[in-house]
């Protein structure tokens, strides 16, 4: 019985399929306000809570018209 042919290169690493996805969740994190997961690292929990902060506006309360007399 015949066995299967063997590569001749080895695949490159930018063409994994994990790599692929990393590629185009960052191309969409760029243009989307939804963002999509990339690594642990880059949005982690930790990350998340260092952004939330300054992504949330607290809105300052109008100032009241003093009337002058």
């Amino acid at each position: 019985m015949g066995k299967p042919k063997k590569r001749t290169s080895a695949r490159k690493t930018g063409m994994r399929r994990s790599h692929l996805v990393l590629k185009l969740a960052r191309a969409v994190n760029a243009k989307s306000p939804v963002k999509a997961r990339t690594t642990t690292k880059q949005s982690g929990k930790a990350l998340n809570a260092k952004r939330a902060p300054a992504r949330t506006t607290a809105k300052k309360p109008a100032k009241k018209a003093t009337a002058a007399a």
